[in-house]
């Protein structure tokens, strides 16, 4: 029996991609129901993250228009994590394998047909990877090559050139529910489900519409989480600077020991102006590191929902 696949599609202000690639969804999952490799129970879901502008209108009228078209929206703006685990797990309640997506029409629409085939083959877990990254700029290529690398050094695992572009069987999602953390980073947590996995390779496209939602201020919030969330690493780090500047110290106070027997020394202000500085400086950059971890306690201590669906559109029990 063919499965039934869910397209799992975070929007936040999409209104002016929506006409534009909400079609493509579509036409490609007609064109696996026609080949026969899912059910024609398969839908595409949009998950509106308390959108500003229109995007819930457009989404309310495509469900209109097709029963192939579902909707969810949140209360409320919850960030893309929070709602693509929204969509996933309301999508588990009726599918038996699960794609997510964006909705900008960068992610190559036919790697879904790939990665139908990897399923197929006996995947759960079928990655979508970039296979360049010549469509991004200089700066974004380069902060994005570090940025993996920093996350691998601290012992994330990580895919590299994979977002969230992948296929999740239904079992695989049911032990991804398990996760009830609320700093969520799922391309850290995907990896540690284990069960069968295979890759896919695509090029990225140019933005069909609009402005990315993804600047620099919510990639570096991303990857503080992404190191937060999977490693304390950094809190080690903080106990080899204060060994480094104890010794350090050590064989400073040697020194001027040392100078003051002998009698030879000057008063200065600028070496101990120097010392001063360099060792508040570790010591605010490590209660800084601290508080970041104390503050990801205090949030998963609270164990608050991570969102709550407002609306939904085409989505009753079968």
């Amino acid at each position: 029996m063919a499965p039934v696949l869910y397209l799992v599609i975070p929007c936040y202000n999409e209104e002016q991609v929506l006409p534009l690639t909400s079609g493509k969804f579509k036409g490609k999952l007609d064109e696996l129901i026609e080949a026969g490799k899912i059910s024609s129970k398969s839908r595409v879901m949009f998950v509106n993250d308390g959108s500003k502008d229109t995007t819930w209108d457009i989404l309310t009228s495509l469900c209109e228009e097709s029963e192939e078209y579902c909707a969810i929206s949140l209360s409320r703006n919850r960030g893309h994590q929070n709602a693509l685990i929204a969509g996933l797990m309301e999508a588990k309640k009726y599918a038996d394998i699960t794609i997510s997506m964006d909705c900008d029409g960068q992610d190559d629409i036919n790697a879904i047909t790939e990665m139908v085939d990897e399923y197929a083959k006996g995947s759960e877990i079928v990655y979508g990877v970039r296979n360049d990254r010549t469509t991004d700029s200089w700066f974004k290529r380069t902060t994005a090559q570090s940025y993996y690398k920093v996350l691998r050094g601290m012992g994330v695992d990580i895919i590299p050139d994979h977002a969230d572009y992948r296929l999740m069987s239904a079992r695989v999602l049911n032990a991804l529910e398990g996760y009830g953390e609320v700093n969520l980073f799922l391309r850290g947590i995907i990896p540690q489900l284990g069960f069968k996995q295979s890759f896919v390779y695509y090029s990225r496209a140019e933005r069909e519409a609009g402005t990315t939602h993804y600047p620099l201020s919510k990639m570096l919030s991303l990857a503080i989480d992404g190191i937060t969330s999977f490693s304390v690493r950094p809190l080690r780090l903080i106990t080899g600077f204060g060994l480094i500047v104890a010794l350090l110290s050590f064989i400073g106070i040697i020194y001027v020991l040392a100078s003051v027997i002998s009698g030879n020394y000057v008063d200065g202000w600028a070496s101990t102006t120097c010392i001063i500085c360099f060792v508040s400086g570790i010591q605010m950059i490590s209660l800084g590191v601290i508080g970041e971890y104390i503050g990801k306690i205090y949030l998963e201590t609270k164990q608050r929902p991570r969102y709550f669906i407002a609306e939904r559109k085409n989505i009753t029990e079968e």
